[in-house]
């Protein structure tokens, strides 16, 4: 399977063993801890892998990188991460760039940019470039260019795309000049010819140059596909690629692509691009398995794929691939919240579903060795958590039993994938249950376990993943001891209500949804409600949808303008004061402020209760179980799946 994308591709200098690649991404890893990461997939059979973008200059504001690309002393480096990659035979290049006004700035920088107009997410007023500036600024790509060849780097990546300095200069939404490097098409290409020039002055063919350029830019007024299309043209005879990438800092989330936007959702865009052009294309977006990656190469929409997050999520995707195992591949779910959401939030890269992921130094992605003292493991809940666990405790040789209380595994991910957007969320629980068949896992579905159930088990020890359920006791955490007024009428119902688990709502509109948490939950709800035809207002205890999400640019815009486009309306920082019949009652706290909403249904979305009540009674009721019985993901009072996942992972390791 998969013959198109095992076939090397000579790229400039270079040949690439597959068509299978990495486009750049942050980690903000420390660099031992960067090779470490990069050789994980290197070792996995990742064709070509690309640094992530790092300034050239002094003058990059907030630079996430911490490699010194701007300075000699980074060649050392460079020459140890060559050294440790080369024999597994993956390609790797440095993508170069200024993000110009798209960061803020740090301590001693400040920003610049084609013309002084703002960032809509660093905000800021930049400074509009002078000659020199601009002059010095093209030397500094070039230089930079010279210390990827001499410490044995495979290629560069110029980065023109993403909102970043070149196509600062490259858009006329951005760039308001009018010297000789604004107005026309010409004059704001040359910034980007100059710094190509230079660059082939310095280094000629030796290393291969590719570039990203964008697709479609996403900023009213400026470049469109068609645009683009002519900068690639003009481009194309001095560089050995093009990559292609969507997007810009005005629409944060297309640059990234979350599980609401289609698979391959930049094919479109690409496509006026790439029939345009000869040289290798690179493409991105919203590419999860190998099977779509195939079709791409195969229909010509692109000679090589990029697959970032599903490479984060499993290192290993190529290579089980190639040998026939591809039913081992661990998928991604595309939520952006371990990944980009955590690096931009926290600084610290991660995924949901992979425990090891930027760990790679520290943690191995499959448990290692078997255990020396086998255990009989009862594993109580089939969710993520749960599944997890099995899995890992499985292969470390314990003997495992999961017993699942309703018909099917998934626990909670079963009914958020129900959701409309969400369905990808259900892929992980998915693979988690085949893996129990693989592993020959005892399992037994519609199970209710009891202490009598354990006693007659036995077991050594009992992980407890029953999760949580909604609480429907009138609960909010603006008023934590004050049920709501109102909240045991009929028409009062919880997201498992509205998605038919445990209960079922009677559709009414209008209808009103109460986000007590800052989570995605209160968004499928709504979601699901306009599907069926509801006018919808949600009122949240925070100022915005999703946020306690993780960066929600990444995580939550993409819904927030699919909600947005539909009759629905927002109302941020107030609570719930009462329900009557046909109304909701909402307030601002602390304030005197109140108003009344139409509401002919209710779903409330709070803080869910932690079914601990089995974990309680075994400690009581089993004594030799003390300090055997183990809380993993929602009952431990967490919430979500990289949680419940990462949790079980390290818990069944350690034993």
């Amino acid at each position: 399977m998969y013959e198109n994308l095992f076939e090397p591709i000579e790229v400039g200098p270079i040949t690439i063993p597959n068509r299978i690649v990495r486009s750049a991404h942050s980690t903000a890893l420390p660099l031992k801890r960067l090779i470490a990461y990069h050789e994980a997939r290197a070792v996995g059979g990742v064709g070509m892998s690309t640094l992530e973008a790092t300034g050239v200059h002094l003058s990059s504001p907030a630079m996430r990188s911490i490699i010194p690309l701007h300075d000699d002393s980074v060649v050392p480096f460079y020459k140890e991460l060559t050294e440790a990659l080369r024999p597994h035979g993956m390609k790797m290049l440095q993508q170069i760039y200024h993000p110009g006004s798209a960061r803020a700035p740090g301590k001693g920088t400040f920003q610049i940019s084609a013309s002084a107009i703002p960032n809509p997410i660093a905000g800021g007023i930049p400074t509009e470039m002078t000659i020199p500036m601009i002059e010095e600024m093209v030397e500094a790509f070039a230089a930079a260019a010279r210390r990827c060849r001499d410490g044995g780097l495979d290629g560069i990546d110029v980065h023109a795309s993403s909102g970043y300095l070149i196509e600062q200069f490259l858009s006329p939404a951005t760039n308001i000049r009018t010297d000789h490097y604004g107005g026309s098409l010409e004059n704001r290409m040359r910034f980007l010819m100059e710094i190509i020039h230079a660059i082939r002055a310095e280094v000629g063919t030796d290393i291969c140059v590719g570039i990203r350029l964008p697709n479609e830019e996403y900023i009213p007024g400026g470049l469109t596909a068609e645009d683009n299309a002519e900068i690639a043209k003009i481009v194309e005879p001095y560089v050995d690629y093009i990559s292609l990438h969507m997007g810009s800092y005005w629409r944060f989330h297309k640059l990234l692509s979350p599980m609401d936007d289609p698979l391959g959702h930049e094919m479109p865009s690409n496509e006026p691009i790439t029939k345009v052009i000869e040289k290798p294309t690179i493409v991105v977006g919203r590419i999860m398995t190998l099977d779509h990656a195939s079709s791409i190469v195969e229909e010509g929409q692109g000679d090589m794929v990029s697959m970032v997050r599903a490479l984060i999520a499993d290192p290993g995707l190529v290579n089980k691939a190639k040998n026939g195992n591809s039913e081992l591949i661990r998928p991604c779910i595309g939520s952006n919240f371990g990944c980009v959401g955590q690096i931009m939030s926290s600084g610290k890269l991660g995924c949901v579903v992979n425990v090891a992921a930027a760990k790679e130094s520290e943690v191995s992605f499959e448990p290692e060795g078997k255990t020396k003292t086998p255990e009989k493991i009862l594993i109580v809940g089939g969710g993520p958590g749960g599944l997890e666990a099995a899995r890992t405790a499985a292969i470390r040789g314990h003997e495992v039993h999961i017993h699942e209380a309703t018909k099917q595994l998934g626990g909670q991910v079963s009914i958020a994938a129900t959701a409309p957007h969400r369905s990808d969320l259900g892929a992980i629980t998915s693979w988690l249950a085949n893996e129990m068949e693989r592993l020959e896992v005892n399992v037994r579905v519609n199970s209710l376990v009891d202490p009598d159930t354990v006693r007659e088990l036995r077991p050594d020890r009992v992980i407890i993943a029953t999760g949580s359920t909604p609480r429907r006791d009138g609960f909010q955490l603006t008023t934590p001891v004050s049920p709501l007024r109102g909240y045991d009428l009929e028409h009062v119902y919880t997201s498992w209500d509205v998605f038919g688990f445990g209960g079922r709502a009677n559709i009414a509109s209008p209808a009103v949804v109460f986000d007590d948490t800052g989570t995605f939950e209160a968004i499928s709800v709504a979601d699901q409600l306009l599907q069926e035809g509801a006018k919808v207002t949600m009122v949240s205890r925070y100022e915005s949808l999703g946020a306690s999400l993780p960066y929600p640019p990444a995580t939550v815009e993409a819904a927030k303008e699919r909600l947005m486009s539909q009759d629905f309306d927002f109302v941020g920082s107030h609570y719930l004061q009462a329900i009557t019949e046909d109304e909701v009652l909402i307030g601002v706290p602390f304030t005197e402020r109140r108003r009344a909403l139409e509401a002919k249904m209710v779903v409330i979305v709070t803080y869910n209760h932690p079914n601990r009540e089995l974990a309680d009674c075994l400690i009581e009721e089993i004594p030799e179980l003390n300090g055997k019985v183990h809380l993993v993901g929602d009952v431990s009072g967490t919430n979500g799946v990289q949680a419940a996942i990462h949790q079980a992972a390290n818990l069944t390791r350690s034993i």
